[in-house]
């Protein structure tokens, strides 16, 4: 670790409210955005705690007491629900650690962000669907997170990342990126940029539906990957949602589309041979039948209706915003070797169209489920 950093966070351990003695610290977890140890603590005759410490990375979320007065506010809601619900608040939300000063943040010397939660015990969050149960658990607990927080007030949620699920805004600067042409690379990609144009209902459909009044603003993770579960060791059921900074106002075909998007593509995000590239149709169903359940009757008839529309707008506003990216430069999305932009936006792209020849058996799956 760079000596600057652990400056950094041997001052934010400092100022945590945290009991006992300091005896092991190490990086933990697999995300990119912030920086994240486990600390573990001696307490005389009561063993030993964990927690999380984190240094929020401020470039991506840019407003951070805006994020963690949401963080906040959803998870001490969250408890009140799970205890009026017989179920363990300690262990069934993320519960914050506050500062000496009684803040739910920590600012350093250098003017970063820290936070800190407990450390879900007896529970592992996995990167990678390693059974069906796994997907099936993942769509339960991200279900059950919208069940829970159905009656919060989502206009009052900060946005932590304007427009990030806006689709119609993202077209028009798809266009204008084919406009620009800055790294002279539409030319190639024709075929790619009339697939988005000729996709223009899609990325309009939701705002037009908003506008209309017929789906209603819900609370939303927005990043509902396997990995952001955590699943109990022993009974092999999730148990908690996790990583809550992109939680904001949004719609729930999203949240439900963003899982089907990577969780029920048969191949890598950046596969090059787009044979190997479908939307499955058993992991469709096992999903849907999780969210469904673990919705609880929440959503509007509506809203499970529009399920699968939720799958084709995410996957779509995902490959329409790798193409956007590739031909700006790169300058979003990390990449690790040449085309690797282009070779992300035609996986989506294939699975958009996968979804097209398979419309009717997914609206036939979310109406089996919704009965």
């Amino acid at each position: 670790m760079e000596p600057v950093l652990k400056a950094q966070r041997d001052e934010a351990i400092a100022n945590f409210q945290y009991e006992g003695v300091l005896v092991e610290e190490r990086p933990y977890g697999s995300g990119h955005i912030n920086d994240t140890f486990l600390l573990t603590f001696a307490i005389a005759e009561m063993g030993q705690i964990k927690v999380i410490l984190q240094r929020m990375n401020t470039e991506v979320f840019t407003q951070p007491v805006e994020l963690m007065e949401n963080i906040l506010g959803v998870t001490s809601y969250l408890r009140k629900k799970i205890i009026e619900n017989g179920g363990d608040p300690e262990r069934e939300t993320l519960n914050v650690i506050n500062t000496v000063d009684g803040l739910p943040y920590f600012i350093d010397s250098k003017g970063d962000y820290w936070r800190s939660y407990k450390f879900i015990t007896d529970a592992t969050s996995y990167d990678a669907v390693e059974s069906a149960d796994d997907f099936y658990q993942s769509a339960v607990s991200f279900g059950n997170f919208q069940r829970l927080l159905a009656d919060y007030p989502a206009e009052t949620l900060h946005e932590t990342i304007k427009g990030f699920h806006d689709t119609k805004a993202r077209f028009q600067v798809f266009k204008k990126a084919v406009e620009d042409d800055v790294m002279h690379r539409a030319d190639c990609v024709r075929k790619e940029i009339q697939f988005v144009l000729d996709h223009e209902d899609v990325a309009n459909y939701f705002w037009e539906l908003q506008q209309k009044g017929e789906i209603p603003l819900r609370v939303t993770h927005n990043d509902t990957k396997l990995n952001n579960i955590m699943i109990d060791n022993k009974t092999g059921k999730g148990i908690c949602v996790i990583d809550l900074d992109t939680v904001m106002p949004g719609l729930a075909m999203n949240d439900f589309g963003d899982s089907i998007r990577f969780g029920a593509s048969t191949a890598a995000e950046d596969e090059q041979d787009l044979d190997k590239v479908w939307c499955d149709m058993d992991l469709f169903d096992i999903y849907a039948k999780g969210y469904i359940e673990g919705c609880g009757g929440k959503l509007t008839e509506r809203e499970i209706e529009l399920l699968p529309m939720g799958a084709k707008v995410m996957t779509f506003e995902c490959g329409m915003r790798f193409l956007t990216d590739y031909l700006q430069g790169d300058t979003y999305f990390k990449i690790h070797r040449e085309h690797q932009n282009l070779d992300r936006c035609r996986t989506q792209f294939k699975l958009v169209e996968d979804m097209e020849k398979k419309w009717y058996t997914m609206q036939e799956i979310v109406r089996k489920y919704a009965k």
